[in-house]
């Protein structure tokens, strides 16, 4: 009597594999937004060099004339709309290929 061993190779599923892409891109986009970080909290504490030429520094101060703030330009809101519902669109529809595939994959499995 002979037994015969296969021996299959594991692959990961689709879902894991995308859990996998979603973890590393997490990383990575923390690891940017911090290194983004550094330079603006590091802003904070640059000291200016003294007006009268003495060459000591005075640390930085607000300016005590009211500025007047002027916003022009921007991402008019039609874009944002526009961008958000192209979003959604790509999602679904990716989430429908990947729903098929693995309903495909199972049948394929039940009846294989």
């Amino acid at each position: 009597m002979s037994t015969r061993v296969t021996c299959r190779r594991t692959r990961l599923h689709t879902a894991a594999w995308l859990r996998g892409i979603a973890a590393a891109l997490a990383v990575v986009t923390s690891g940017l937004l911090a290194w983004a970080a550094i330079p603006a909290a590091s802003a904070a504490t640059i000291l200016i060099p003294a007006p009268d030429g003495a060459g000591g520094t005075v640390p930085a101060t607000p300016p005590t004339v009211p500025v007047q703030v002027t916003i022009a330009g921007g991402m008019p809101g039609w874009q944002v709309t526009l961008i958000a519902v192209a979003a959604a669109l790509i999602a679904a529809t990716v989430a429908v290929f990947l729903d098929r595939a693995r309903a495909d994959r199972r049948s394929a499995s039940v009846t294989g």
